[in-house]
């Protein structure tokens, strides 16, 4: 690694463990890494592309972006943790970054992320991400989503250690509180669907319109399958490729809205469709439908390779 690399990281570690102190002066950061304030402007601007002030103040809309979505607390509040002495110098800075005054961000929120020649961003909930050095590929996904699988096994042994023989032994009927109440083969494919459109428009910014939902024809949940299963993947492989998968979204469909990882998306994603994929297996086994057995992804996988 290069010298001017090294500075460059030294400068976001001190930069992250000073954030907070809005008395901390670029002289200040700049004798941190035993520069002078001279070649620590130059040698910062060079290697980020943004002088270090720059850098720091993106850093810090970044983050009251995020809190603006993820708090309750009042403009002026978030301006002050910001470094801005008033609304007014905050609601400027803000226009000039995101295109829309705080308020109206928070009612409609987007990409927090603002442009970045070095891609070091705010990373909630309180730290800043450096894409080379916090890299999540899609390997460490499989391995977090084999590990919450024996994680919640265990939490639900734990939990039926309360029950009696009569409750453990009794047969199950489907109840999943919040989950697809009093499902259908058709609900459950527009949802299955619906639910990677839904997505595709989050990650948009766009509005998803729930009442398409509201008893499908097939002939349209195909055609929307056929727009967003595509779209989904695409994007799915480019944040995997990218190493992308611990970078955050707002998901401005919640209310209120939610920040999420990509990672953690993916993972939602492939959980809720294996839960509504078996019911409408089961269903159309039910009705004389069984060549596609359990749907079991071992020989999909085996025959795709």
């Amino acid at each position: 690694m290069s010298t001017s690399q090294d500075t460059f990281l030294a400068f976001v570690d001190s930069l992250a463990s000073h954030l907070d102190d809005h008395d901390v002066r670029g002289a200040d950061l700049a004798s941190l890494v035993f520069l002078s304030r001279y070649h620590f402007d130059r040698l910062i601007s060079a290697t980020a592309g943004e002088p270090p002030a720059a850098f720091r103040r993106r850093v810090l809309l970044e983050r009251a972006a995020y809190r603006l979505v993820t708090r309750a607390a009042g403009i002026l509040d978030i301006a002050v943790e910001a470094g801005y002495s008033s609304n007014e110098a905050f609601t400027r800075a803000f226009r000039r970054a995101y295109g829309l005054a705080p308020a109206a961000w928070r009612a409609a929120p987007r990409q927090m992320q603002l442009p970045s020649a070095s891609g070091v961003h705010f990373h909630p909930p309180g730290g800043l991400r450096l894409p080379a050095r916090s890299e999540v590929t899609s390997m460490n996904l499989l391995v977090k989503m084999v590990e919450h699988h024996i994680w919640l096994v265990g939490e639900l042994l734990q939990r039926a250690g309360t029950l009696d023989d009569e409750r453990l032994d009794a047969p199950i009927t489907m109840s999943v509180e919040g989950v697809d109440d009093q499902p259908t083969i058709r609900s459950l494919l527009s949802r299955l669907v619906g639910q990677m459109d839904m997505w595709n428009n989050v990650i948009a910014s766009r509005p998803y319109d729930w009442a398409v939902e509201q008893h499908e024809p097939l002939s349209s949940i195909r055609t929307r399958l056929d727009a967003a299963g595509p779209a989904f993947l695409a994007e799915v492989r480019q944040v995997v490729e990218e190493g992308r998968l611990d970078e955050t979204f707002v998901d401005a469909e919640c209310e209120p809205p939610e920040v999420f990882t990509y990672g953690g998306l993916i993972a939602h994603v492939l959980t809720f469709a294996a839960h509504r994929r078996l019911l409408v297996l089961g269903a159309m086994a039910s009705a004389g439908i069984t060549d596609l057995g359990s749907g079991d992804p071992r020989n999909w996988v085996a025959d795709a390779a």
